[in-house]
């Protein structure tokens, strides 16, 4: 026989909103859709703010040191040292697109000179390449080709003004993140003393501390893609020169840019010199491809996380997974740009677990300030 529990009753609580609580909650809900709304809206804009935010920290220490080697009455003067910054960049700038842009017109006219007879060739039945297609059976696909070179070509003026709003558009990007940047640089420290004045002053040292040591993370992270790129462009050069490869000077410049770009920048380096190998020969193009293949994979398994988790001190594990995960959130600009964040997110985690005096100070001293 069962005996039934004589069930307890349990005390009722009662919740009360008021109405002032609701609108709150509601006001604010409405506030955080209408700035996420904004911030889809103004993606790209954000997205330059934000390369031009870590421009300013990594050109900074080169400005201030600029700024106290200037002579005479300029002496300390950050707008001079700014100005002379900027002015070395775009005259670097301006010689690299003067060095690739004769050759890349020459080459795209040549190409456009030479395609009808290119495709003649392939039609013709007397010709070595009309030989193959007939042996091979490829008379289909080199039809489709012909068919489709032709409307390219009818389309050429669309096409290339469809390129040239491009290149307008990543030329206006380039000059917006470079006019953000000489303004940042000009007023960051009038902004830092605003922001310190606004801190309360029991606040100073922790937030000092936690400025310094970002600081830290974000000019080595830059000093150390510097660093990565320009050992890549010196490596790669010997085989570009043994092959006698036209524009040495271009290429060079183009592997530093590529060498910026953690993981993929190699990649997209390696295509760009291998296509101008090919113009070249056909043997040069493949040692050249073979040979930044293998400096790609020794960089990207014991150079780069060896010099990036000295330079932000961060382990390789951390600057490897960071990487990974800024690609999968925001593609190339993610990977970029995900180390220093992954160094700043880091420093801000250990001072939070000090403050809750989950671990020591002298152990987030030990993480955040002695190098590997």
């Amino acid at each position: 026989m069962l005996r039934l529990k004589k069930l307890v009753d349990l005390p009722e609580v009662a919740i009360t909103i008021t109405n002032e609580t609701f609108f709150r909650l509601a006001g604010l809900t409405v506030v955080t859709i209408v700035l996420l709304y904004a911030a889809q809206k103004a993606a790209h804009a954000l997205l330059l703010i934000f390369i031009a935010f870590f421009l300013t920290i990594a050109l900074n220490g080169p400005v201030y040191w600029l700024s106290r080697h200037l002579p005479g009455k300029r002496k300390g003067s950050r707008q001079l040292a700014t100005a002379l910054s900027f002015l070395a960049i775009v005259v670097l700038l301006g010689g690299f697109i003067a060095s690739i842009t004769p050759p890349l017109v020459r080459q795209t006219n040549s190409f456009v000179k030479a395609a009808p007879h290119l495709v003649q060739d392939f039609r013709s039945q007397d010709s070595a390449t009309g030989h193959v297609v007939r042996k091979y059976h490829l008379e289909h696909q080199v039809s489709n080709f012909s068919n489709q070179l032709s409307q390219r070509l009818k389309n050429i003026g669309g096409s290339a003004f469809s390129t040239a709003q491009k290149i307008g558009s990543s030329v206006f990007s380039l000059v917006t993140i470079l006019v953000l940047t000489f303004m940042m640089l000009v007023e960051g420290p009038v902004w830092v003393a605003f922001m310190r004045d606004v801190i309360p002053d029991r606040h100073h040292n922790t937030a000092d501390r936690l400025a310094r040591e970002m600081y830290r993370v974000v000019a080595g992270y830059a000093n150390g893609q510097v660093t990565l790129a320009a050992l890549a462009a010196v490596l790669i050069m010997p085989m570009v020169l043994l092959f006698h490869v036209s524009y040495p000077i271009a290429i060079m410049v183009i592997i530093f840019i590529c060498g910026l770009i953690p993981m993929v920048g190699h990649t997209i380096g390696a295509i760009i010199v291998t296509m101008v190998a090919l113009f070249h020969s056909l043997t040069a193009a493949i040692f050249i491809l073979i040979y930044y293949i293998v400096y790609q994979q020794i960089e990207n398994i014991f150079i780069q996380p060896k010099i990036q988790a000295n330079s932000t001190n961060m382990s390789p594990l951390l600057v490897f997974a960071s990487v990974v995960i800024g690609v999968s959130f925001s593609g190339l600009f993610g990977g970029l740009f995900a180390i220093p964040v992954a160094g700043c997110l880091r420093i801000a985690t250990l001072e939070y677990l000090r403050s809750k005096q989950i671990i020591e100070t002298s152990e987030v001293d030990q993480l955040t300030t002695e190098p590997r």
